[in-house]
């Protein structure tokens, strides 16, 4: 008895490149943001189907969650190289806040942080996704103040967040460069008052 192996997969092969959709949806989200991008608006950037959409990615806070670990990987703001232990605190945050101001309005068609204008998404799903990632930067930063400083971890932590939020916002509404480059030093000046070296 003679038996063949068909290790063909069932179904109609993929037609498209997933890493391309992912980094065409990531355009996508940062552009318009997770709320007003449909799958519809997906579906024809790619030129597929919504089954075969539903197939590859699950659901549109599946695509998402692929985007948001894409963004980790390429537009993400590079933590482990900026704060670097042979450097005063102070000065790796400013370097922090500056790098956040020239990456959010780097490109004018995606503006602002794809991570932190997730955070406050409608969708759940989505919301949560980016609040995962929003969170391990956080920590990220935390841990690195309190490595010298921490009784000033919590404090500090807090107030980089809120410039970088803040600087997401205005970035998203049209503030130029130099204009989020001036706040982002100005940050770091005061962060620099609150640790001398």
């Amino acid at each position: 008895m003679t038996t063949t192996n068909n290790s063909r997969p069932r179904g109609r092969p993929r037609r498209f490149d997933l890493d391309q959709a992912v980094a065409t949806a990531q355009r996508l989200f940062h552009e318009r943001g997770y709320d007003a991008v449909s799958v519809a608006d997906v579906t024809a950037a790619l030129g597929i189907n919504p089954p075969s959409f539903y197939a590859a990615f699950g659901s549109k806070a599946g695509l998402y969650a692929r985007v948001l670990d894409r963004y980790a990987l390429t537009g993400a703001i590079p933590l482990p190289a900026l704060l670097r232990a042979d450097r005063p605190v102070a000065e790796c945050l400013a370097a922090v806040l500056e790098d956040a101001a020239r990456r959010y309005a780097a490109d004018p068609a995606a503006i602002g942080c794809l991570v932190l204008e997730g955070t406050r998404s409608d969708d759940q799903e989505a919301r949560a996704a980016a609040c995962v990632f929003h969170t391990a930067a956080e920590d990220m930063i935390r841990g690195y103040i309190a490595a010298r400083h921490p009784e000033e971890a919590e404090r500090l932590t807090d107030f980089v967040g809120t410039t970088m939020i803040g600087l997401s916002a205005k970035a998203r509404s049209g503030v130029d460069l130099d204009r989020l480059l001036s706040v982002a030093r100005m940050a770091g000046r005061a962060l620099a008052r609150e640790l001398p070296a």
